[in-house]
């Protein structure tokens, strides 16, 4: 009968073993399947799957397998902020990453901080993300409006110093963080010289992007900064081309990427100038190892080259892994104080976690677009970019008294 009971309990033990060792460790993507920024929310799924499918190959994180949860944003806050609910609630993700527009990111991140989750934003570009609105639990994977237009602004002031420029604006916070930034930095806060106006979000129409269109032909300046985004800018651009303003003006677009290049096509994106905080050619110019593998798994798998959200989210994935098994543990608090000031390079150079804003600081580009011979010659049809000017990120981002200003001015204190 002992003998009995003895053999029971070992298996009743090695069953619960076996139940511990099989548990994943469920993360949570929280991206837009659907809408304007869909292009950009499926760069992010791809990127997402592949560093998840690589971790788990190689053994996983501290012996579990990862399990990627995904939710559709829609685009918009208040679905994101119950994506992040539920799939904290419902789900079991121990961390929750995603977005492309800023108020998406900035919702879904409150909600894991009230539920004691840290959120990564990949595709997030407004200031107030890790300024006015951020929080102990959101960290910022790429750069931010500030970062861009530091980095544009240097190149736009030595090669278009008495140019007028025109702005078109998405009419929420990333439109007015970006272009409050690189007016401040590039010198056109003169809105009476350098004209302006805000096209609606998320709904704008054609007869919107035509009507600001033959506004800044109308204006006679000869840099267009276009502070769009997704499908919007392919829509708008493409406006623009059929207007022949691509011939007349510099058209800029501050946060431009490869997504959004292939959907216009290298005939109108010619010559087009923008900031990107990383490009797939980057790693093969400046000699990135690991960013050159990323590049090959990524195309020999989907065909096709990733941009700059899928790297993100890929990165982010390999952040979340890295600083969990530096600490033992997926408890958040410790990992909060884990990934705060760690540095690492991964897809470009050394890029680091800034402890006081959780922003993580890294090298900003500008790029240029190629010809469209140039473009097309690649197996994928997509060496889209040329870097002509970089900006390290300590240059480009914002100082602590900068960053405590802001935070002064929106209410919130100097601390997260």
């Amino acid at each position: 009968m002992k003998i009995r009971k003895v053999l029971f309990s070992a298996c009743l033990l090695l069953l619960v073993s076996s139940t511990v060792y099989a548990e994943t460790l469920k993360i949570g993507l929280n991206y837009p399947q659907t809408g304007r920024y869909k292009d950009q929310g499926l760069q992010q799924r791809l990127g997402a799957f592949l560093a998840v499918d690589e971790i788990n190959k190689a053994g996983g994180v501290m012996g579990r397998q990862l399990e990627l949860v995904i939710r559709n944003t829609r685009g918009e806050p208040a679905q994101g902020a119950k994506n992040t609910a539920e799939l904290i609630d419902r789900e079991g993700v121990q961390m929750v990453f995603g977005g492309v527009s800023s108020a998406v990111a900035i919702a879904s991140g409150k909600a894991a901080r009230d539920r004691d989750r840290i959120y990564f934003g990949t595709l997030t570009y407004s200031n107030a993300t890790t300024g006015a609105e951020g929080h102990s639990h959101m960290f910022r994977e790429p750069y931010n409006a500030w970062m861009t237009a530091k980095a544009l602004s240097q190149y736009l002031t030595t090669n278009h110093a008495n140019d007028d420029y025109f702005y078109i604006t998405a009419d929420y916070t990333w439109g007015w963080s970006v272009e409050e930034s690189v007016r401040k930095f590039s010198g056109t806060e003169d809105t009476q010289r350098h004209q302006g106006v805000k096209t609606p979000f998320p709904r704008a129409l054609i007869t919107d992007f035509r009507e600001a269109l033959e506004q800044a032909e109308a204006s006679d300046a000869k840099v267009l900064m276009m502070v769009l985004f997704g499908d919007d800018m392919v829509r708008a651009l493409n406006v623009a081309y059929e207007m022949g303003l691509t011939k007349k003006m510099q058209i800029v677009v501050p946060n431009l990427t490869l997504g959004m290049a292939r959907q216009v096509g290298p005939t109108i994106m010619e010559g087009v100038i923008g900031g990107s905080p990383w490009v797939w050619n980057a790693p093969y110019e400046l000699n990135y190892p690991r960013g050159k593998e990323f590049v090959e798994a990524f195309s020999a798998r989907y065909e096709m080259r990733p941009s700059t959200a899928a790297a993100s989210a890929y990165s982010i994935v390999y952040q979340y892994k890295d600083a969990v098994e530096r600490t033992g543990t997926t408890n958040t608090a410790r990992l909060i104080r884990a990934l705060e000031g760690h540095r690492y390079t991964f897809l470009k150079d050394e890029q680091y976690w800034r402890d006081f804003d959780h922003q993580n600081i890294q090298t900003v580009y500008v790029v240029k677009v190629k010809p469209r011979n140039t473009i097309i010659a690649d197996e994928y049809s997509s060496d889209y970019f040329s870097i002509i000017d970089s900006m390290p990120g300590d240059q480009a981002a914002q100082t602590r008294e900068e960053w405590e200003e802001r935070r002064r001015e929106a209410g919130k204190p100097l601390s997260l």
